[in-house]
């Protein structure tokens, strides 16, 4: 969950080096820092608080020449962010220079091993003793770097991705990943470092990918080496094309990257079934199904894994999926279903959802499930990630990079695509009138029109979020497809405006919830025309009588529950098992919204990070 950026060649690496962290700062921001060899020494600098506090630290304390550096933003585990224990960290001899993305689980024995060889430790974090390994290693059988990196790495268990540099040796640095993602950018006489490839995109369109169980030595003037960290076995080098662009890492005029990538669910959901949804023609192409079609069709039952905001979206893709191709449907947090020894057989199909493709808990849910036989589908957003490389096959959503740690367009598109996979299960099995089936076809087809409609109440969520800013707590309801929807509202709230927010499936407020409902209680109710609707006009009544105050998402000229509500947003009419890539929009506007009047950073809410890539 923190990032990590490196480059080794012929420019001055700090301005690289910042401009890449502070990209990659969606994955952590609570300390930061940086290390430039100029040629001749290390210069370090590192200080608690963001990109911006070690720009300017870095500036008063250390030289910022040089052509070869790492770069570190954390979000803590090990140790309280302080300037102590962020990154980078050295080795006792101040020859070696390590950053770290990960959790190194037995970093307390080897601790107290090192100690008793007369090693001294200055932080709290597993990091430092990583590198004092690597340093002992090294020293005890005269090794060079990389194959003391190796043999250090093969006594630690965890999750890491490293970068490593010796002063003795400087014109190398070495890379190391298991469980937590790392991009080689390649160029002319260049090479750059990085969680993801966002900091090096404007320099290269060459990447590669290191898979799980695999460091590089990259050297200058000289071939990059990858090897298997376990047997030293060399690896060919497989070098992707990047399919981002630098325009779409930027914010674009907004204010914050959260509220942009709100604006661009339109054109992102176009993006993720164009070339898939044909409604003219009663079509739908999705590679990974046609290939695996009859694993989905002999099912005996689909488990849907995920965490967080994916798993929202896998409840309404349960709603969908059991209605549509009448499969059973169940629905998972990752982080639960890895440890509790579930059920799972050869005739299961295993869906697992990331927006990163990196989610630690989901790719321990994967290789569980693989292990006991079932056939494992990814939904994820970032090509190359570790997710679409375990699964057996998958379909990436195309929302593009996601920079606002609340996720909001990956949301839509995670949902298009389970949407598009229904539909096409459906249409094979037969489950789904011809009539129906064209229908829904159609009506995807024009969600982005619609989506675009809803984006207009932004000025009415506005106005709504000055009411309610200075909430205490807030629930939200819904019903059948709208339930998730419910919860993902809540969540929005919960992270960017820390506020304390539930969400609930409306008819359970009279078991329990109801008796927090007074006058100071907001209440989010998610009541389109479609589905439920007699149902949640009769618990919206039941939050009235009980001096509830209610804000409505109501269809588009409803009268019935406008009448009743204090507050209304209305959206466009859509069908019932649409409906949630609808109902989402004003709820993430207004949560953006009070987030914003209440002072929080929106892109960056306290104690979060975009990718969590260690448990």
């Amino acid at each position: 969950m923190c990032g990590i950026v490196g480059y080794i060649g012929y420019r001055e690496a700090y301005p690289i080096v910042i401009k890449g962290l502070k990209r990659l700062e969606y994955r952590g921001y609570d300390s930061a820092g940086v290390m430039l060899y100029d040629g001749n020494d290390i210069k370090l600098s590192k200080t608690k608080g963001k990109v911006v506090d070690l720009e300017a630290k870095a500036l008063k304390e250390i030289s910022t020449n040089g052509t070869i550096g790492i770069g570190h933003t954390r979000w803590a585990t090990h140790g309280v962010p302080n300037d102590v224990n962020s990154h980078p960290h050295v080795s006792n001899s101040g020859d070696l220079v390590i950053i770290h993305n990960g959790i190194i689980e037995n970093y307390a024995p080897l601790k107290v091993e090192l100690i008793k060889r007369g090693y001294v430790f200055h932080s709290d974090t597993d990091t430092e003793v990583l590198v004092n390994l690597i340093e002992e290693v090294q020293k005890k059988e005269n090794l060079k770097l990389g194959k003391a990196v190796q043999v250090a790495l093969n006594q630690v268990f965890g999750a890491y991705a490293i970068a490593v540099f010796d002063k003795k040796n400087p014109d190398e640095i070495v890379v190391a990943r298991l469980g937590s993602p790392l991009a080689i950018g390649i160029g002319e006489g260049e090479y750059f470092i990085a969680s993801d490839a966002s900091p090096f995109i404007e320099y290269t369109s060459n990447a590669v990918y290191l898979e799980d169980g695999e460091m590089a030595n990259i050297r200058l003037h000289k071939p990059m080496k990858i090897r298997k960290i376990k047997d030293d076995s060399l690896v060919d080098p497989y070098i992707q094309e990047l399919q981002m662009n630098l325009e779409q890492i930027e914010k674009g005029g907004y204010d914050h990257f959260m509220l942009k990538e709100i604006f661009e669910q339109p054109d992102v959901i176009t993006d993720t079934y164009r070339g898939r949804l044909h409604a003219n023609e009663g079509i739908i192409q999705m590679s990974g199904v046609e290939d695996n079609l009859e694993k989905f069709l002999n099912a005996e039952r689909i488990i849907i894994v995920a965490c967080g905001t994916s798993w929202h979206a896998g409840l309404v893709a349960e709603y969908i999926l059991e209605e549509f191709t009448r499969i059973p449907v169940e629905v998972e947090y990752a982080s639960e279903f890895r440890y509790r020894n579930p059920i799972i057989n050869s005739k299961d199909v295993v869906i697992a959802i990331s927006q990163s493709g990196e989610t630690a808990d989901t790719m321990a849910a994967i290789k569980l499930a693989k292990e006991k036989g079932a056939f494992v589908y990814g939904v994820c957003n970032v090509v190359g990630s570790s997710i679409s490389r375990e699964t057996h096959a998958g379909s990436h959503t195309h929302a593009g990079p996601e920079i606002g740690v609340a996720s909001t367009k990956a949301f839509t598109t995670q949902i298009t695509v389970l949407i598009m996979m229904a539909l096409r299960l459906a249409k094979a099995k037969g489950t789904l009138s011809k009539t129906d089936f064209h229908r829904y076809l159609q009506e995807l087809e024009i969600i982005p029109e619609k989506v675009k409609e809803a984006l207009e109440t932004n000025d009415k969520a506005k106005e709504i979020a000055t009411i309610f800013k200075n909430s205490h707590n807030c629930l939200y309801l819904g019903r059948g497809y709208n339930f998730p929807v419910a919860l993902e509202g809540a969540l929005k709230l919960k992270e960017i405006s820390y506020i304390h927010a539930e969400g609930y499936p409306a008819a359970e407020m009279k078991h329990g919830p109801i008796a927090l409902i007074d006058e100071r209680m907001p209440v989010i109710v998610i009541a389109p025309k479609q589905g439920h609707y007699d149902k949640i006009v009769s618990n919206i009544q039941e939050i009235k009588s009980r001096s509830g105050i209610i804000i409505a998402v109501v269809t588009k000229g409803d009268t019935q529950v406008r009448g009743l509500a204090d507050h209304i947003i209305e959206i466009p009419e859509t069908s019932d098992a649409l409906s949630p890539l609808i109902t989402t929009i004003p709820l993430q506007l207004l949560s953006y919204h009070i987030a914003v009047l209440r002072g929080c950073n929106v892109d960056q809410p306290r104690n979060l990070a975009k990718s969590v890539t260690v448990e």
